[in-house]
This record gives C-alpha cells, structure tokens and sequence, in this order.
C-alpha cells in the first residue's frame, strides 16, 4: 500500500522547528529574491519560487554578466528589474536576499560580493571549492552580520523532515550503517569534466550522498574516511567510492560517478528497521520505512524546468524567508557548521583520490 502526502505549506519546520522569539514587521510582507546569474538552475529557483505565495516571495531583480541574458530571463520570469553585472545587483536596495547561481569556482568572489554588501546570501552547492574558501564566506557573513545558507536543497524536502523525524524519535533503533550513490553520465557536460570549472563528481553530485551522511550522523565528524577513485585525463574525479566511519562503530558508505549511471537510492539500516530513499535521492519524493512507501510529491511547475523535481527548491527558499522573519543568521537544518563539514571531508577524500584544484593553492 502506498499512502499519498500532499506538501503543507512551508513544509519544513521554519528553521529546525524552533518557535520565533520574535516577528519583526516585515512578518507581513514578501521577502524579495535577487536571482544572480540568469543560467538553468536560476532558472529553475525561479519557477520553484513562482509556486510559494506571491505575497510571501517575490523575484525583484535579476543580474548575469550580459544585460541581454538578464533581460530575456527578466521577461520569461516577469521580473522588474535586469543587470547586466552582480555589482549593479549588490547595489539594489530592494532586494532583501540573493540567490546565488554562478558555477562554483565563482562562489567565493560572488559571496563576498553580496556579503560586503550586507545582503542575506542563499548560495548554490558546493559553498565553494574548498575549506579555505567556505571559512572566507561564512566569516564574511559572520562580520557583515547577514544571513548564509548554502543551498542544500535536499534538507528541506518532506522526505528529508520526515527521515528527521524518524531518527529523531528512534524507530530505526540504532543506526549502523547509511548506504548512498548518486552516479549519472555526465562526460558530455563541460562544467563536469573541466578542472576550471570545478568539475569532478564529489562537488557535483558526491555532495548529495555526503550532505545525507552527515545529516542522517547529526553532523557529527567521521572519526576515518578512506576513498579511492578514478580520474579523468584533465584531472578531476570520474568516479570515488567513499568509506566513513564514526563514533560507535557506526559506518556509511558511498559512491559518485559522473561517467556511469547508478540506482541512485539510499538506505538507512538500523537496529530495529530500515529506510529506503528510492531514486532521485538528491530530490525525493517517496520514503520506504520497514517496506511501507510514502509519496511526497512537489508542486507542479508553472513554466518548464531543466532539472528533475526542481520545484522542490521552494522548500529551502521557505526556510530562508523563515529564517530571516526570525532575524537568524543561519539556519539550524543547513547549519554553518553543516558547510564546512561538508567542505572538510571533500577536501580530504579529494586529498586521497589526487583531485588538487587552482584554488587549493592559494
């Protein structure tokens, strides 16, 4: 049997589920987005912003490096306002957030772009490069006072909330070991295979097993991680197999690949029962717990999308509007912690299978 849930509104609880301490004025007006880059997934976070309320969300502005690209995005989105630099988007007083969908290798300069500029940042995944970088960032967000999350989007989904909820009221027992993969051929992309690109499969879709790992672990730091993995000619990973194991002799492990398509699932074995997260893990829509499937579909999309459930960005876009009516500067779900975690076992499993990047040695 397979039960239906249909999303509620805001469906993540606000920021970990924290009550508010407080509702500044603005509780009853919309958070207004900045979108900085006019590429697909900006696109996508737009049409996934178009399915919140439009007195709760609303894009203000858009900015890419040619005013052209900005304006025909601005008029596919009906947005008001186009720029043809991040600077001129920086400058804008209306704009209460910027969504940050450059390629990663541009993460660190456009972060401090929007950070100097006292603007609140949900930036796309990874954070940046390396740990390095992410310390940069968040310490840049830390002293310009503004609100950062990286952009995890996978935390927020009902799917997520309720793998949460589980855990947290112990109907797995006690967890021991997590099994993730996420493979997809992507030989054909540029921006995956090029080293200047920040190309490699542990940035691009190794994050997704590792972001579920970490979460499923409480954010807690593997005590060993061992990886070894194949690389292309130009330099990056193909594909990393990745063990890690943590305090009580709990394990996980996982496996990328940019040049092989994999199921894509995860499991979450404990001692009294399991959890399956069927294929897209990176954006879920159905849980098996002990054999019983749930479906948690996404909202439909009001204009075409180039990736699969890409709706489902609403949900971190909801736990910044919350996060920001509370006055947060981070969120509890996507932690600043949570990022750099995330950026200091990349680094060391990238350490072990011989990825080095321009950035690492600066």
């Amino acid at each position: 049997m397979i039960l239906i849930k249909q999303p509620e509104t805001g469906l993540s609880p606000p920021c970990g589920g924290e009550h508010p301490l407080h509702l500044p004025a603005q509780s009853n007006m919309a958070t207004r987005w900045g979108i900085c880059s006019a590429g697909k997934i900006s696109n996508d976070f737009t049409v996934a912003l178009k399915t919140l309320p439009a007195e709760e969300h609303q894009v203000v502005a858009v900015a890419a490096r040619k005013v052209e690209d900005a304006q025909e995005f601005a008029g596919k989105h009906n947005i008001p306002r186009s720029y043809g630099s991040y600077e001129e988007l920086a400058r804008d007083p209306d704009v209460d957030v910027v969504y940050i969908g450059v390629i990663h290798p541009h993460h660190l300069k456009t972060c401090l772009l929007f950070t100097n500029a006292k603007k609140n940042v949900l930036c796309e995944k990874p954070l940046a490069m390396n740990t390095r970088e992410v310390k940069e960032i968040l310490d840049s967000a830390k002293r310009n006072n503004v609100f950062l999350m990286e952009a995890v989007w996978t935390r927020f989904f009902p799917v997520s909330v309720e793998i949460r909820r589980l855990l947290a009221q112990g109907q797995l027992g006690e967890v021991k070991m997590v099994r993730s993969e996420f493979g997809v051929p992507l030989m054909h992309v540029p921006r995956a295979v090029q080293k200047e690109l920040g190309g490699g499969s542990l940035l691009d879709v190794g994050i997704y097993c590792l972001q579920f790992t970490c979460m499923v672990y409480n954010g807690e730091k593997p005590e060993s991680i061992q990886a070894t993995g194949v690389c292309l000619e130009t330099g990056v990973d193909e594909t990393v197999v990745v063990s890690l194991k943590f305090s009580g002799n709990r394990l996980a492990v996982f496996t990328c690949s940019s040049g092989v398509q994999l199921p894509n699932e995860a499991i979450i074995a404990g001692t009294k029962g399991t959890i399956k997260v069927p294929s897209p893990i990176w954006c879920p829509t159905s849980l098996i717990v002990n054999g019983k499937e749930t479906q948690f579909p996404v909202p439909e999309p009001g204009l075409p999308l180039n990736f699969v459930n890409s709706t489902g960005m609403c949900y971190e876009a909801e736990e910044v509007r919350q996060c920001l009516l509370k006055g947060l500067k981070e969120s509890s779900v996507m932690s600043h912690a949570d990022s750099l975690l995330l950026a200091e076992v990349e680094d060391e499993v990238r350490r072990q299978v011989g990825v080095v990047y321009s950035q690492d040695g600066q």
